[in-house]
């Protein structure tokens, strides 16, 4: 297809009657043959800032993703718009592969994707000079960035592609990046001359809560029965055995669920995968080996069961939730022990000590804000370098916790742990020096005479699960340090101050009341996915069940076919001609040729 420009594009083959934020302004950019290095929120439209400048501009538009296992679904979702897209990745058989360097060189795709490592290859090199390149847009452009969450080596070698093509414009997109990630970015790139556009990170639409992790299995399950039963979402775990072990919970208890993890088999991991993105109401308990480029609109929920180890891997991760716009939960259970792990972690890595020092401030900053008493949201946005109000939507906003002078407590605690240290020179972690504060006579207090130390006793003011969280506060303000194999409880230099009486320390009072109780009434996802009539609500599930036979007869997610945005935009219009369907935001030329006259007999019902 020829198009007049942008918005002529956008409308005849996506259905959009304008563009969103900066989308406009990126596209036009892009056009003119401009560099840009663009930073836009998961589900904030940027791959349309590439697709249709690749659509406008003569020749091919040249994707790089490491998304190899998504690249069938990102073409199949393309093709049903009407765009020739075409992929080459280590995942097809030669006769593919040689069908999609013909069509390519014979000037037949408007887009093809291709895996970074593909570039290192001198046939690769050659099969694009032999066509005509529109641009290259780099996809996931953190992965260029030792200093962001998901470096990956043959992304290294892309700013090669400037000297080798240096009239072809080149688009750098990512959905995370501070200011040193972006940075880091444009240098590995040499996109420093190019436009930088930073969108906004704020997602309104999902929920941030962080809860104190005490049962995580009971606490899981109530978030799951009690909030979103028979929604689609994600769980992360830190480790492989933990993604089994509760995958295998959440089925026994009557909530489908599968594992994923860099462990299993790859053919399991595509059929698990597969499976999340074509059913609905699944469950993925996985590691941080999934998500990238996952495109499911419809995740209501994403729960970490372990700490993460970054705001960026964390921002990343809670994305993945409500695509579409509708409300959603990003749910965090967050432990003294997930702390200590991931310092030791950190101790016992094999990066040198600068790798380890970034690892040691990417931590600091989760645990702030795991610990903050203001606005998760505003927390959260600040650490990107947008400033923010209270959003009126997370849990420290919607039950405020209450901050409180833990000096005492603190010094309490301090003055255990030095005085364990200076006991023989031996050393004990967080279980001995709760147990000595609560005056517990336990086989090992009693063993090593800790009975006798003058501390014995005088924490019974807390008790453990609030001792416990002390601990906590005072690793994340960096007054106790991880040490050793054992993961021992040491003091750092800051702590001589609060026991020298010359800092105060403030500690976080952790919010009894049952906050699930008060988000599932008042903000509960599912009472605003559907805003439609009662003669309207029918109508769309009607639709959904078309959706969902066309898409297992052409083998494709559900979404690939339309968005539910669209599906109850046609349900609320009831368009009664081929003409009125055509003006549904979402319904572009292909997709009017290709489901119209099946929408329509839906409709009449």
């Amino acid at each position: 297809m020829d198009f007049a420009d942008s918005e002529d594009a956008l409308r005849r083959v996506f259905g959009y009657d304008s563009f969103r934020g900066e989308q406009k302004e990126i596209v036009e950019h892009v056009i003119a043959g401009g560099d840009a290095l663009v930073l836009m929120p998961t589900g904030g439209g940027k791959s349309l800032c590439y697709q249709v400048p690749s659509l406008v501009r003569r020749g091919t538009g040249v994707v790089i993703s490491p998304l190899i296992a998504l690249m069938q679904d990102q073409v199949d979702a393309l093709r049903d718009l009407g765009v020739r897209a075409g992929f080459l990745n280590s995942t097809q058989y030669p006769d593919e592969r040689a069908l999609v360097e013909a069509e390519y060189v014979a000037g037949e795709l408007d887009l093809l994707y291709l895996a970074p490592e593909r570039l290192r290859s001198e046939s690769t090199l050659r099969l694009l000079d032999k066509g005509e390149i529109a641009l290259f847009a780099i996809d996931e452009a953190h992965c260029v960035s030792q200093w962001g969450h998901d470096f990956r080596p043959d992304y290294l070698s892309l700013a090669s592609l400037h000297e080798q093509w240096p009239s072809v414009p080149r688009i750098a997109l990512t959905a995370t990046a501070t200011e040193a990630t972006r940075k880091e970015i444009a240098s590995r790139l040499s996109l420093e001359s190019g436009r930088h556009f930073v969108a906004s990170f704020d997602r309104p639409n999902i929920q941030y809560r962080i809860v104190s992790k005490k049962e995580p299995k009971k606490q899981l399950l109530e978030l799951l029965r009690g909030e979103h039963a028979g929604d689609s979402g994600i769980v992360y775990c830190l480790s492989r055995a933990s993604t089994e072990k509760y995958a295998s919970f959440l089925v026994e208890n009557g909530i489908p669920a599968l594992p994923y993890h860099a462990g299993l088999d790859s053919s399991v991991r595509s059929r698990n995968q597969a499976r999340f993105l074509r059913e609905d109401g699944l469950v993925m308990v996985a590691t941080i080996a999934f998500g990238m480029g996952i495109d499911k609109p419809d995740v209501r929920f994403v729960a970490h069961l372990d700490l993460p180890k970054s705001v960026e891997g964390y921002y990343q991760e809670t994305g993945r939730a409500g695509r579409d716009g509708l409300p959603s939960t990003a749910w965090l259970a967050y432990g003294l022990q997930d702390v200590v792990q991931q310092r030791k972690m950190i101790e016992s890595s094999e990066g040198d000590l600068a790798h380890r020092r970034r690892q040691s401030l990417h931590l600091d900053a989760m645990l702030a804000l795991c610990e903050s008493v203001s606005c998760r949201r505003a927390q959260l946005l600040g650490y990107f370098g947008e400033s923010a109000s209270s959003c009126g939507n997370c849990d420290t906003c919607l039950m405020p916790p209450e901050s409180w002078d833990g000096t005492v407590v603190a010094q309490k605690l301090l003055s255990t742990v030095w005085r364990l240290k200076n006991e023989r020179g031996q050393k004990f972690g967080a279980g001995q020096a709760i147990d000595i504060l609560l005056g517990r006579k336990t086989a090992k207090v009693i063993q090593f005479d800790h009975d006798s130390l003058s501390v014995f006793g005088i924490g019974s003011d807390l008790n453990e699960s609030e001792w416990r969280g002390v601990v906590r506060q005072l690793l994340a303000q960096g007054l106790l340090a991880v040490e050793g194999e054992y993961s021992t409880l040491v003091l750092t230099p800051a702590a001589s101050d609060v026991l020298g009486r010359k800092r105060s320390v403030m500690l976080r009072r952790e919010v009894r009341a049952a906050k699930a109780a008060s988000s599932s009434s008042s903000k509960k996802p599912k009472a605003a996915v559907v805003e439609l009539s009662p003669e309207a609500e029918p109508v769309f599930e009607q639709l959904r069940a078309w959706r969902a036979a066309a898409a297992r007869e052409q083998g494709v997610p559900a979404y690939v076919i339309f968005h539910d945005a669209t599906l109850r935009a046609i349900a609320t219009s009831a368009p009664g001609s081929l003409d009125e369907l055509g003006q549904v935001s979402g319904v572009g030329e292909n997709k009017l040729a290709k489901y119209g006259e099946q929408i329509l007999e839906v409709l009449a019902g």
